[in-house]
C-alpha cells in the first residue's frame, strides 16, 4: 500500500527513531502545505493511507470524494478536522489514539517561556539591541505575581508547579465542573469570573476547542484586565472571540499578549496585525513541536498504519467503516 505523510514542514519525522516502524513500506513525505482542495486531491489520489500531522490538513467531504483509493487516515488526538461521516460512507477508516497518556510537557514549557518572555520583554529587548540601542524599559519579575490558569486540565496542572517554582501565586477558573474539581483539590478559586481576570497578572488559557468552548473568552472579559495584564494562549485561537485581543490591546485594557495559536495557520502575511503589534509576542504554533513530543506521538500513529496493513486495525474511531471495507 502507498502511504503519504502530510505537512512535515521540516522533514522531521524521517529522522526520528520511530520512523523505523514504517521501514519496508512505500512512504512519501510532503513538506509543504496545500490549501486548494482540487490540487490536494490530485496529489493524494494515488495513496491508500494518509498520515496526518495533527490538524494541519482538513480531510473534508469534497476532498474525500476525490480519493477513490483512500482506505485509512491515521493520526493522533482530536479529529474535528476530519469529516467522520464522509469517511465512513466511503469505507475509509480513521484511526486515532485519543487517550491522554502522554505528558504534555512541551506545551507547558512553552507556556512558561512565553510568560517569561512577555514579563521581561525579551523579544523587544533583542530587537532594540539589533537596532544599535541598549535597554528598552523595565521588565517585571514573576516572583509575587498572580498567574490565572483558565482550564483545569493536564497542561494547566503542569504549568502550575513551574510557575510556583518562580514564586507565583496560582488561581484557577474554567467550567463549573472544572472549578469544582479544582476546589476539591484545594486550589484557589476566585469568587467570580470578573475577579479571576482582574486579580491575574497573567491569564493563561488551557482549554480544548469544541463547539461548546469556541469563543469562551469574550470581548467583555478584557473589561476586567488592565495594562498590567499579560494574556497567554498556547491552546487554540478559536477559544477567543475574533478581534478581542487586538481590541483590548489597542484600547489599553490589556498590556501584552503572548500567542502560539492563530485563527488561520500557517500565517505567511508579514503584515498581519497581531504579528506586527509591539505588545504581542508570537510563535508559530510550536507548543508541541519538539523531537521528544513527535517521537511519542508518531510512534502511535505509525503503529496504527502497520496494524491496519496487517489486518488488525486498532484505535478505530468509525468502526462502521469496517463493514464497508472488510
Amino acid at each position: 500500500m502507498k502511504i503519504v505523510i502530510l505537512d512535515d514542514w521540516f522533514n522531521t519525522l524521517s529522522g526520528l527513531p520511530c520512523f523505523k516502524i514504517l521501514s519496508g513500506y512505500d512512504v512519501t513525505v510532503f513538506k509543504d502545505h496545500v490549501n486548494d482542495i482540487d490540487e490536494l486531491a490530485k496529489r493524494l489520489k494515488p495513496y491508500d493511507i494518509i498520515i496526518l500531522f495533527r490538524d494541519r490538513t482538513v480531510i473534508s467531504a469534497p476532498l474525500i470524494k476525490q480519493l477513490p483509493n483512500l482506505k485509512l487516515v491515521s493520526q493522533r488526538g482530536d479529529f474535528a478536522h476530519v469529516d467522520i461521516h464522509s469517511c465512513t460512507q466511503q469505507g475509509i477508516l480513521l484511526c486515532s489514539e485519543t487517550t491522554n497518556n502522554l505528558p504534555p510537557n512541551s506545551v507547558a514549557e512553552l507556556t512558561l517561556a512565553l510568560i517569561l518572555a512577555a514579563m521581561r520583554k525579551i523579544p523587544q529587548q533583542m530587537a532594540n539591541m539589533r537596532a544599535g540601542k541598549w535597554q528598552l524599559g523595565v521588565g517585571k519579575s514573576l516572583y509575587g505575581r498572580t498567574l490565572g490558569l483558565y482550564g483545569y486540565g493536564r497542561i494547566a496542572k503542569l504549568v502550575e508547579p513551574y510557575a510556583e517554582c518562580f514564586g507565583m501565586k496560582v488561581i484557577w477558573w474554567g467550567s463549573e465542573a472544572g472549578r469544582a474539581r479544582a476546589y476539591n483539590d484545594g486550589k484557589i478559586i476566585p469568587n467570580s469570573r470578573e475577579d479571576f481576570f482582574s486579580s491575574s497578572d497573567v491569564v493563561s488559557l488551557h482549554v480544548r476547542l469544541t463547539s461548546e468552548t469556541r469563543h469562551i473568552i469574550k470581548v467583555a472579559d478584557f473589561d476586567h484586565t488592565s495594562l498590567r495584564t499579560i494574556f497567554v494562549n498556547t491552546a487554540r485561537a478559536g477559544l477567543v472571540e475574533n478581534g478581542a485581543i487586538l481590541d483590548a490591546l489597542n484600547s489599553g485594557r490589556l498590556g501584552m499578549a503572548a500567542l502560539d495559536v492563530f485563527n488561520e495557520e500557517p500565517i505567511y502575511n508579514a503584515n498581519d496585525p497581531l504579528l506586527n503589534h509591539e505588545n504581542v509576542i508570537c510563535t508559530p504554533h510550536i507548543g508541541f513541536v519538539t523531537e521528544d513530543e513527535f517521537e511519542l506521538q508518531f510512534a502511535d500513529v505509525f503503529k496504527q498504519v502497520v496494524g491496519f496493513i496487517c489486518g488488525k486495525p486498532f484505535n478505530v474511531v468509525n468502526s462502521q467503516a469496517l463493514k464497508k471495507r472488510f
